[in-house]
């Protein structure tokens, strides 16, 4: 199926899945459907089944949206006491869409929990309490954790999957980028049509060293021994060691949660000449989850200044990742975006894509760990290969079944599309965005509007923060959307004394750039981030 096919099906208001090998346009396909929900006035919830593939795409964890929180599943008690919470009862019937990305690392219990809580909720006896549901992600990726021995249950095995009349789309164009072999390797072992050809590009990469001047992140297959290199390796370097502590407020349930569910560490240990990988991604600061780098050396404030593979050096301060209700914080959490990089499990490294690896096959146990290894290289040149097994190139019999069923659905589909008239699509997608309007409540003000309220009062930074119950910085950042949007907006009260501005004004001309790493390089330590994000405000007025 192609995207335009998938967005038609989108637009009509059918329960969508949307799956396909890496590169196909799941994530693209999903922005330009929320952009037109948006124009549309149709509400959206944005969700994901993880922290890290929430951050990736702006939403929440769908845990968090829903209240199911840490539970594999729930009880009539548990449903009875979330049915008690406003706020939730308020987001789940206030959504007319739910975007759920990363559908794999979903149970099915929990699947089945999250069709009980939107029905309940909205009271309506329809899968998912008439929700349009839209699901994206790909079974051949890692299954979801679960306790005990028993065999993980895919989303898709659960009663409410089959009860939700969710059409599979599968995505067949490619767009990833680059013609080095690696994306036939992955359609071969995704297709169980590994020959010799497959072994032969696979091959080519044995005991080769990466491109790039960065040592590769060392992927391994059991995580007994993860910790205990890359704490080996660092000891071995010379020179003190830096340890920086992951801080936090909000619930303590709350904050232990996320601090589970993101990849930086509550206690990161550095030393210069550690291997490092970003684990967030900060485009304006220039990484991106999956980046490797070499500690060089720590700035005048104590923060690591990490050597990327093109030569680039990056000053890391803390980033905070934080679980949001309606712009109020419930729990936050910060710490550096980094962790040690000489070895990492397969299994963490879900959701990155690396810029080199090096990675042991030979050791492979289970059908599939070799596809979602390769799969985290962004390019077959950025590949070690110490060895395979013919395990590695094997996926789960019960998922290539499914892909099966999934493609053939998928193709059913695109029949039935062809079959309609243009006048047949247009009264569906009428019909949906009639609907969907109707179903959603008069919109509240924004939490930037909330926040313009608050400024056009003429409240101070730690005011506003503290009145709408969320962190300066994120009030900044709300600043900097005001700004952009209304550049009459009166802030004049948030400008730096004078003094101080004139002296980071005076360090971004001179390193020519309004990045926050370049103009703090080149400012004495007294001055904050906070301080530096406040004064760009005012760079173009």
């Amino acid at each position: 199926m192609k995207q335009d096919q998938a967005f038609e099906l989108l637009t009509m208001g059918h329960n969508v899945f949307l799956t396909g090998p890496a590169g196909a346009g799941k994530t693209y396909l999903i922005n330009r459907y929320r952009k037109w929900l948006d124009q549309k006035s149709i509400p959206v919830a944005l969700t994901a089944s993880t922290g890290i593939a929430a951050t990736h795409i702006g939403g929440v964890t769908i845990h968090s949206w829903s209240g199911l929180g840490v539970k594999d599943g729930l009880s009539v008690y548990d449903l009875e006491s979330l049915l008690e919470k406003k706020y939730l009862s308020d987001r789940v019937r206030g959504a007319s869409v739910l975007i759920l990305d990363e559908i794999s690392m979903l149970s099915s219990r929990q699947f089945s929990a999250l069709d009980d809580i939107c029905r309940a909720f909205r009271a309506v006896d329809l899968p998912f309490g008439g929700l349009q549901l839209v699901l994206s992600g790909d079974f051949f990726q890692l299954p979801p954790i679960q306790s005990g021995y028993r065999q993980p249950n895919f989303a898709f095995e659960s009663e409410s999957w089959k009860n939700g009349r969710i059409k599979s789309c599968y995505l067949e164009e490619q767009f990833r980028q680059g013609g080095d072999g690696l994306s036939q390797v992955l359609a071969d072992i995704r297709g169980g049509n590994v020959n010799t050809e497959t072994k032969k590009i696979l091959l080519s990469r044995l005991n080769k060293k990466p491109t790039g001047d960065i040592p590769p992140a060392r992927l391994f297959t059991h995580n007994a021994d993860v910790d205990a290199i890359n704490n080996n390796e660092l000891v071995k370097l010379p020179g003190p060691t830096k340890v920086y502590e992951m801080t936090g407020r909000g619930a303590k349930k709350l904050r232990e949660t996320l601090a589970r569910t993101i990849l930086a560490p509550e206690r990161l240990a550095l030393k210069p000449d550690a291997r490092v990988m970003f684990v967030r991604n900060n485009f304006e600061a220039g990484f991106v989850n999956g980046t490797m780098g070499i500690v060089v050396s720590f700035d005048r404030t104590g923060w690591p200044i990490v050597r990327l593979s093109d030569g680039k050096k990056i000053t890391v301060a803390p980033e905070t990742w934080r679980i949001e209700d309606d712009g109020k914080v419930k729990a936050e959490v910060s710490q550096l975006p980094l962790r040690l990089a000489w070895a990492i499990t397969i299994h963490k490294s879900q959701g990155m894509s690396l810029d080199a690896l090096e990675v042991d096959l030979s050791k492979a146990f289970v059908p599939g760990m070799g596809y979602v290894a390769l799969s985290r290289a962004r390019r077959l040149d950025g590949l070690n290969l110490l060895g395979i097994n013919d395990l590695a190139l094997q996926v789960e019999e019960r998922i290539s079944y499914a892909e099966t069923k999934i493609k053939d659905m998928s193709s059913r589909f695109v029949l039935g599309l062809n079959n309609m008239t243009k006048d047949q699509k247009d009264k569906l997608v009428e019909k949906f965005i009639t609907e969907s309007k109707k179903e959603a409540p008069a919109k509240k003000l924004s939490t930037y509007a909330e926040t313009k309220v608050l400024v056009e009062e003429g409240l101070v930074l730690a005011d506003i923060a503290k009145q709408r119950g969320v962190t300066e910085e994120t009030i900044i950042s709300h600043l900097e959307k005001l700004r952009e949007e209304i550049p009459d907006l009166e802030i004049d009260h948030f400008k730096p004394a004078t003094n101080r501005f004139a002296k980071i004004l005076e360090a971004s001309q001179k390193c020519k750039s309004t990045k926050l790493s370049d103009i703090k390089k080149s400012l004495p330590a007294s001055f904050s981030f906070k301080e530096i994000r406040l004064a760009r405000l005012f760079f173009t007025k």
